[in-house]
This record gives structure tokens, C-alpha cells and sequence, in this order.
């Protein structure tokens, strides 16, 4: 654990508590998309297959269940809520988004640290993750009417990635033989998929004006 590992960590949980808020305060989804909840879903449910068997620490097995419960609440809410569920845009929000499936599968079989069941099933999380966004992206464009919630969000989650990157680096100087090719292309490639989004970003609040993309 290191400064960088942890300030991601703390900026992914962030970004979790910002859209919860959203959805447990105001009972409204609107700009969220489902597509790249049940992505995230995924992500989580196939890359925490050892909660229960490999136990690394309370902190570890800790944020490992926050992640999984809280993906998988937000879906069921999107989904099931008799009040939020009434806010999605389901017609804005139509990104085939699994069609990113089964790419990212066949990239985990053929490009894997090691050939295992856990094994090929974490990097495939990788993969899926790095791309997961792309139905939310694709949606804040359409709509173009972005939260200020909405907009912390997607901020923050990018933020957490950008923060690995720089544990990355911290750990490759400071521990010997730390290599790890596939977290930090995919890491790295996820964190491009955000440049767009973060120049607005920083150019609405620079400006002080509302959170636009373009069509």
C-alpha cells in the first residue's frame, strides 16, 4: 500500500458514494447509464471470484464486497426501483454494450499472466473495465445535459484510474522485479478512454460554466 493505491481506492469509493447519493437522495438516474452499470457489474463479479478463498487483508476483502454490493445495487435499482427507474433514458442509452463481451473474453484467453480459470477471468475484468465506459460517454454526448452529480461521477472514476497509473509507477521504482504489462495497457488505454471527458471537465470549471460534450 502506497499513497497512490490508496488515494485511487478512496476516489473509486468516492465516485460510488457520489452516484448512490444521486440515486438514494434525489430517486433520479437521469444521465446515468445502465449499459456501463451492468458492465461494472461484470467487471467486479469476475474479478473477485477469491473473496472468500484468497484472503489478502480485512482492508482488502473490505472494499472487495463494497464494490461488488454497491455495483450490483445500482443495477437492481435502475432496473427495479418504482421511482428510479422511471428517470432512465433508456432510448438515449443504447450503446450495444455487449457487444464488448465477448472481445474482451477472447483477449483474456489469448493474453493472460497465467492459464487459469481465476486467472483468465481477472484479466478479462481488466479488459472489460477498460472499455466500460463507453456506454456512459456515449450517452452524456447524446443527452448533453450533464449534472453536476452526474459529472463528479464520471470525474472521479477517471480520476481513480489516472491515480493507479502513478501507484504503478511508484512500485516499478521501488520494488524490484514490478512488471506487470497487462494492468498498465489496459490501465493505461481506460484512462485515454477518459481524455476527452476530462479536458471538458476542467475547461467548464475553469470557465465556470455547465458541463457540455460535443455532439
Amino acid at each position: 500500500m502506497n499513497i497512490f493505491r490508496l488515494a485511487g481506492d478512496m476516489t473509486h469509493l468516492a465516485s460510488v458514494l457520489v452516484l448512490l447519493l444521486k440515486i438514494h437522495t434525489i430517486k433520479s438516474c437521469a444521465g446515468i447509464s445502465l449499459k456501463t452499470q451492468e458492465l461494472y457489474a461484470i467487471v467486479f463479479a469476475s474479478r473477485y471470484l477469491d473473496i472468500f478463498t484468497d484472503f489478502i487483508s480485512l482492508y482488502n476483502t473490505c472494499m472487495k464486497l463494497i464494490f461488488l454490493g454497491s455495483s450490483f445495487s445500482i443495477v437492481w435499482y435502475m432496473r427495479r426501483h418504482k421511482i428510479v427507474r422511471r428517470s432512465y433514458d433508456k432510448d438515449q442509452d443504447t450503446f450495444r454494450h455487449y457487444f464488448l463481451l465477448l472481445p474482451c473474453l477472447l483477449l483474456a484467453l489469448l493474453f493472460n499472466e497465467k492459464f487459469t480459470f481465476k486467472e483468465v477471468m481477472w484479466t478479462f475484468s481488466l479488459y472489460l473495465e477498460a472499455v466500460a465506459i463507453l456506454p456512459q460517454l456515449v450517452l452524456l454526448q447524446r443527452t448533453r445535459n450533464i449534472d453536476n452529480l452526474t459529472g463528479q461521477y464520471v470525474f472521479l472514476l477517471g480520476a481513480y484510474r489516472g491515480l493507479y497509473i502513478l501507484n504503478w509507477i511508484y512500485r516499478y521504482f521501488t520494488e524490484s522485479h514490478y512488471v506487470h504489462w497487462i494492468p498498465w495497457i489496459s490501465g493505461l488505454i481506460q484512462t485515454l478512454v477518459y481524455a476527452d471527458f476530462f479536458y471538458y471537465y476542467f475547461d467548464s470549471w475553469k470557465n465556470n460554466k455547465k458541463l457540455q460534450l460535443p455532439a
